[in-house]
């Protein structure tokens, strides 16, 4: 993995002081957003850069739309880190997103803590490099205070794989809600709005179950470049949108 000047310069501690961490009084429960952070590597590569690069930039990008969520009226924010079928891509490539993991872990967490941010990594641990799980459980005991945001990072996640290990789990006369609750594993609500960026137009195996009923919402920038303006223009299409959950709208 380099340690180039982006890195350096996104992952430094941050001046708590350029942020305001109230949030406006809001009028709705807050959502649920899943968010599958896509483009790094060819926002990198259009640049003439190593694919990490893209990826070390993104890491900056996860510390802005954490810090802009609540203000959304968002609760959970559930980011698509790396799927179960990402073990496919090459082994540095691998490698060195597992690095910045550990690294954002490593310098993070205080800051997390502080801003009253709940983290929690969803996925499977099993296949993880040697001491990552251990830091995952750490950052978790370290901020299961926080009630600002709960903040959930999808790591060698399938969520195929999420609804088969409950299948299997759940007792035969289990209710919707038992089973939500074996998929989850950590009781997040179901997902009211699914961002992908980089221009790509599917799910990708995550969150299937929580979704739904979900929003979706596609937008060509590439995560690296996605920002508070960005998150709050797609909360606005979002609360343009009427849901109706398989039944009418209200009469007017």
């Amino acid at each position: 993995m380099q340690s180039g000047s982006i890195q350096e310069a996104e992952l430094q501690a941050p001046n708590l002081q350029e942020f305001n961490l109230q949030e406006p009084e809001l009028r709705e429960p807050r959502l649920h957003v899943g968010l599958i952070m896509d483009g790094n590597g060819r926002w990198a590569t259009t640049r003439g850069l190593p694919r990490v690069v893209g990826h070390e930039a993104g890491v900056g990008t996860v510390r802005r739309v954490a810090r802009a969520a609540p203000g959304q009226g968002i609760g959970t924010l559930t980011l698509y880190a790396f799927s179960s079928d990402n073990w496919r891509r090459p082994a540095a490539e691998v490698a060195g997103l597992m690095g910045l993991l550990r690294l954002y872990l490593a310098r993070e967490v205080e800051v997390l803590r502080r801003d009253g941010v709940r983290l929690t990594v969803i996925g499977r641990r099993d296949r993880l490099p040697d001491g990552l799980a251990e830091a995952i459980a750490a950052a978790e005991a370290a901020t299961r205070a926080g009630t600002r945001l709960h903040l959930r990072i999808a790591l060698d996640y399938s969520a195929r794989d999420a609804i088969l290990a409950a299948a299997r789990a759940a007792a035969p006369d289990a209710t919707r809600e038992d089973f939500a609750r074996l998929v989850t594993g950590d009781g997040a609500p179901e997902v009211d709005l699914v961002i992908r960026t980089s221009g790509e137009q599917r799910l990708s195996d995550f969150l299937l179950w929580e979704s739904a009923y979900a929003e979706l919402h596609f937008t060509p920038c590439a995560w690296p470049d996605f920002g508070e303006a960005e998150l709050a223009a797609a909360m606005t299409a979002f609360r343009s949108r009427q849901r109706r959950f398989g039944g009418l709208p209200a009469a007017a």
